[in-house]
């Protein structure tokens, strides 16, 4: 019975050959029971998180890597007939192919994630990569291996890469014409992502616009302003444009005019300016270093200081100079000075 032909083969050779995917099914199942309740235990306790990575990338493609294996060979058994086995061949050499770069993409992946993804996270580290130019160095490197992968595919199953590459080309110059604006603000979103003048969540001026940064896409970066309105800029002007980039500075200047009247004498105007070198003693946020008081003007009805100070980060760029301009108030209200206000004093003479 085992040697009556059925489709130009034995029963016994398409036996074996249904038991060798069986077989191989089976060996799927056993390695995934492994990885699940004793590989993947053990690499739970090691100290890296690499090789858990791995083994969760990588089970898939080679299950599949099992499963082509079987079928290659329980076929190989058979005799199909030329053209049934052609595809075959075809077909197998061109998923084996996929199924390597597979691995390779999933193995390249697991390292992205075990490696970069961390120093993507942390805010605080002096190596911090912007999680965004990870996105795009994932989809650069993965992108190209997956085209290598396909030309490989394409090309062992006699397809000329060469001439499909030139139309494609052709039609890619074609398309590039059509879409240079486009391409223009991809350009400049990949300048951004890379040089990194700004991130999001910093507060930058550009083209008239002052607001937060929300989002950085490939075609346009968005920006919250301060009356709460989205804007959407297209990435080729942010490259071009002056960008202010409010966020990165180390302190806030603050310049302060202050006018006492005509009346004030050389003894009050000291004592002016001394409570105001005093304000970094009161208030810890104002940097006692970097603090500058002067009698810069007399003007048409007020004695000017000029007093500039600057405001240390993280502290409330308006929450301070309220303090400060309180202290002003109360410490010059206590010592009798006063402020000028627009006057006009008029002389008149009698004949």
């Amino acid at each position: 019975m085992l040697e009556q032909l059925f489709y130009g083969n034995t029963l016994r050779n398409w036996l074996i050959s249904i038991l060798i995917i069986v077989g191989a099914m089976l060996l799927n199942k056993a390695i995934d029971l492994l990885n699940k309740h004793i590989i993947r235990k053990f690499t739970a306790k090691t100290k890296n998180r690499l090789d858990d990575i791995l083994f969760k990338m990588l089970e898939a493609p080679v299950l599949l890597g099992i499963a082509l294996a079987a079928i290659w060979f329980a076929a190989r058994r058979l005799e199909l007939g030329t053209p049934v086995e052609t595809v075959i061949l075809k077909a197998y050499r061109v998923l084996t192919v996929i199924n390597i770069t597979w691995f390779i993409v999933r193995f390249v992946n697991a390292l992205l994630e075990e490696y970069l993804a961390p120093k993507a996270a942390d805010q605080n580290s002096h190596k911090h990569l912007d999680i965004h130019l990870l996105s795009i160095l994932r989809r650069a490197v993965l992108t190209v291996i997956w085209s290598l992968g396909i030309v490989m595919a394409l090309n062992n199953v006699g397809v000329n890469v060469g001439t499909l590459i030139a139309g494609l080309s052709i039609g890619g110059l074609a398309f590039a014409l059509a879409a240079q604006d486009t391409i223009k603000n991809v350009y400049g979103g990949f300048t951004i992502l890379t040089d990194r003048p700004f991130r999001i969540g910093d507060r930058i001026k550009v083209d008239g616009f002052d607001g937060f940064v929300e989002n950085i896409g490939i075609r346009s970066t968005r920006l919250r302003t301060l009356e709460k309105r989205m804007v959407t800029i297209p990435n080729f002007k942010l490259v071009e444009a002056s960008v202010e980039n409010i966020s990165e500075e180390p302190k806030r200047r603050i310049l302060m005019k202050l006018g006492l009247t005509y009346n004030t004498t050389p003894e009050k105007m000291d004592q002016a300016m001394s409570i105001l070198r005093n304000i970094p003693n009161i208030i810890a946020e104002v940097d006692p270093k970097d603090i500058t008081v002067a009698f810069t003007d007399f003007t048409d009805y007020s004695l000017v200081i000029t007093f500039v100070y600057f405001i240390l980060k993280p502290a409330d760029v308006m929450e301070i100079p309220s303090r400060v301009n309180s202290e002003i108030l109360r410490s010059f209200n206590a010592a009798g000075l006063q402020f000028a206000f627009p006057t006009q004093t008029i002389y008149m003479e009698k004949e």
